[in-house]
């Protein structure tokens, strides 16, 4: 597969799931975290699927295009192992988390710590949607919605207490 169709299978992937999840799965209260900002894209789907709910986005360095920046207040930059700190205990609604690079060396490093992040971002009940497999104890796995093959992107929700 070429890595522009494996860039719009992830991508509708991550839409269809979004969409679902905005359709088909109340949210409780808490913000909405975007962690891996990249251009915006995402972060732009979000505002229209969830006008009235905060998004606060992580990432490195804001790039995004200039249409999806989020206010001030709302973007957080650094490196999100360190900066996303400040957010746990605070009980996001949903977390959309997309920092993966493709490399499997890499990949597996980030997933030394991200499960547990993650874990700590989410209120009991809450969601995320994950580009990379997060296998942790408080992350209950969801099924897909039909139109997302296996492994492409992945559904969570935290458990309970």
């Amino acid at each position: 597969m070429s890595r522009l169709d494996h860039f719009i299978a992830r991508m509708m992937a991550q839409r269809s799931i979004l969409n679902h999840i905005a359709a088909d799965r109340p949210l409780g209260p808490g913000a909405i975290l975007e962690v891996g900002l990249g251009n915006g894209r995402t972060y732009s789907h979000l505002r229209e699927l969830f006008p009235d709910r905060r998004i606060v986005a992580f990432d490195r360095a804001l790039n995004a295009h200039k249409g999806s920046h989020p206010d001030p207040d709302d973007m957080v930059l650094g490196e999100i192992r360190e900066t996303a700190q400040a957010f746990v205990g605070q009980g996001a609604a949903l977390v959309n988390v997309d920092i993966g690079t493709g490399y499997a060396d890499k990949d597996a490093v980030t997933l030394t710590w991200l499960p547990d992040l993650i874990a700590g971002l989410l209120a009991p009940g809450a969601y995320v949607v994950s580009g990379l497999p997060l296998d942790h104890a408080a992350l209950a796995p969801l099924p897909l919605p039909e139109d997302v093959p296996l492994a492409r992107s992945f559904l969570y929700q935290r458990r309970a207490d």
